[in-house]
């Protein structure tokens, strides 16, 4: 007879909006072991397996501490109380963790301040996504204890929810499929996952009923909002990504890499709660991330090829998003072909056009270079040291919106070329790093050659500013004397003189360091390096911080308008490296704003 074996959860931590996957081990008729589903419209030897999910509710009420939202909270700030910011931001579980969180939660006191002053009470908007159902008192009952909730998560089908009492506690239940995704009504909730054989027959459970309870419910994090800021100089109070829909000549590029699954391990980010390193919250936490910068194009990093086919290009489709994707070859990968990450360019269909995609393999390049240039009882050691799975993503867009000035070509289409690319990590390689950079800029002055067409180039280039890779990306060429260039085993990088390009190309945060006053350009400046212009950081770990992320834009053709703030060091919080339960990748995203300049027809 069909048994269950074992019963658990990836986690035990639940989240708003994380779809919950229970792991159930079954034992077949036949004693073979196996993991999947036996639902009822198709039993196994007459029986079949149900699922039940409970909330359970206490009669006490319980609040969760605002920074460790896993925890309970034993104090609350009655200045939030008073100030009338959204109660759950007023809960902590320590006095220590009141005091370290302070100078963060400082800002919330002043943001409110100056809310009620400007324009009355508008905390909802200052504060974006939070659930207020949590009562303003800790010794309160719960206000959603006698509703009665629909039952639409899973595939379930509508039916009214069974609620039963059982001594201090309410069940409310909520689901009847194998997994469930918890919701705002959860929050501070323990659920139950109930797991039995049934048979099919006479609908009658049989054998043990196999249950797990849950910690907790808790809700998704939600980071303060970035702002885009003019690079004119002017201020613009409230202007905020999350709403803002790009001007008719203007369009916005985000490049993020968002740390793959297969390295997001307890092992390499200790700091990071494991829920927060879950894949199911992850993904949530990007995808909200991702959609509210509503970029008209995005160049992410680090896709698993598994993940782009289920889950970034349907989600993002839905929003209105095309996709395309380059996978990283296996050359040298040995793990599961589905998890090898690869790069992904999406653009929206209202604003772009799909003309043209061009996929660079270094590998190709390693292999054609080594045939040209190395002894062939050298070859094996080069190919060992060049061939490292890295590719690049080239897309060919035209504009479906007019660029405002354009009048002196009237019905010219307006082609965008955008690369997008994730040059090899390792940092003794540093004459690989610099012959991708160079094998990738080789391809694009070929694609300028043969049309008039301005450039973007974004990625994660694994190269500091200074490094090799950085000065020929922004200064088209690499000084002789530079000291990366020391290191050229395989003599790929000689003569020096062919390190160079033609393209115009500029790093689109080096704008921040354009003259002009305003606060918000002021506060940016502090947040680069002078003696680059570039981000103090776009990678931050515990290892690790400093800028491996780029925007470039040929100056020729294009102009910044606008750039995504950068974070500092007080927006991570004290002691807090990424990722984190606010920021779900080790890299931070770079957004431009762009606006096509008008030339004359050559």
């Amino acid at each position: 007879m069909l048994s269950v074996l074992r019963v658990h959860l990836p986690s035990d931590i639940p989240i708003v909006g994380c779809e919950l996957t229970p792991y159930v081990l079954l034992r077949r008729p036949d004693k073979t072991v196996t993991t999947d589903d036996v639902p009822e419209s198709a039993p196994l030897d007459g029986h079949f397996l149900r699922y039940k999910w409970y909330r359970i509710q206490s009669d006490k009420k319980v609040a969760l501490c605002s920074i460790h939202p896993s925890e309970q909270a034993t104090l609350q700030c009655l200045g939030c109380v008073k100030a009338k910011i959204p109660v759950a931001k007023s809960y902590h579980c320590s006095p220590k963790c009141f005091s370290d969180a302070w100078q963060h939660h400082r800002v919330l006191h002043d943001r409110a301040a100056s809310a009620v002053n400007e324009n009355g009470n508008e905390e909802e908007e200052l504060f974006g996504r939070f659930n207020s159902s949590s009562s303003g008192s800790l010794n309160t009952s719960l206000s959603s204890s006698a509703s009665t909730p629909s039952l639409t998560n899973g595939s379930a089908p509508l039916y009214p929810a069974a609620v039963t009492r059982n001594g201090g506690e309410t069940w409310f239940e909520v689901g009847r499929s194998k997994t469930y995704t918890p919701t705002a009504d959860d929050i501070g909730h323990v659920l139950k996952f109930e797991c039995v054989v049934v048979d099919a027959e006479t609908k009658v459970p049989v054998g043990h009923v196999n249950t797990i309870l849950t910690s907790r419910v808790i809700p998704a994090p939600s980071p303060s909002p970035r702002r885009l800021v003019p690079v004119s100089g002017a201020d613009v109070m409230g202007l905020e990504v999350d709403g803002r829909i790009s001007s008719s000549g203007t369009f916005t590029v985000l490049s993020y890499n968002i740390l793959s699954d297969v390295y997001a391990t307890s092992e390499i980010y200790s700091y990071c709660p494991s829920w927060a390193l879950s894949w199911p919250y992850r993904r949530q936490n990007l995808l909200r991330e991702i959609v509210g910068y509503r970029a008209d194009i995005v160049c992410l990093q680090e896709v698993q090829n598994d993940h782009f086919d289920e889950f970034f290009s349907p989600e993002l489709d839905k929003h209105g998003y095309q996709a395309l994707y380059k996978r990283k070859t296996n050359e040298v990968y040995n793990g599961n072909p589905q998890t090898i990450d690869g790069c992904a360019t999406f653009f929206r269909r209202d604003r772009f056009s799909h003309v043209k995609k061009y996929e660079v393999e270094f590998n190709k390049a390693a292999q054609s270079l080594t045939d040209a240039m190395i002894p062939s009882t050298q070859k094996k050691t080069a190919l060992s040291r060049l061939v490292k799975d890295n590719v690049a993503l080239i897309v060919v867009l035209e504009a479906k919106f007019s660029n405002q000035g354009g009048a002196e070509n009237p019905g010219k289409r307006q082609l965008l070329c955008v690369a997008n690319t994730h040059v090899n990590v390792h940092q003794d390689l540093k004459d690989v790093k610099l012959w991708q950079v160079h094998t990738l800029l080789k391809g694009l002055e070929k694609i300028a050659a043969s049309a008039d067409i301005p450039m973007l180039v974004c990625g994660d280039f694994n190269s500091i500013p200074g490094s090799a890779p950085h000065a020929l990306l922004a200064m088209g060429k690499v000084e002789p004397l530079h000291p990366d260039l020391a290191v050229d085993p395989l003599n790929i990088l000689r003569p020096h003189s062919k390190l160079i390009h033609q393209l115009p190309l500029v790093s689109a945060y080096s704008s921040f360091a354009r003259p002009g006053v305003g606060l918000s350009l002021d506060q940016q400046r502090r947040r680069l390096d002078p003696s680059t212009n570039e981000p103090l950081f776009t990678n931050c770990t515990r290892d690790f911080i400093g800028t491996l992320d780029y925007i470039f834009y040929t100056a020729d053709s294009l102009t910044v308008e606008s750039l995504l703030e950068l974070l500092d060091e007080e927006s991570l919080r004290k002691d807090t490296a990424l990722p984190s339960p606010e920021w779900s990748s080790d890299h931070i995203a770079l957004l431009a704003e762009f606006r096509c300049k008008s030339r004359p027809r050559r």
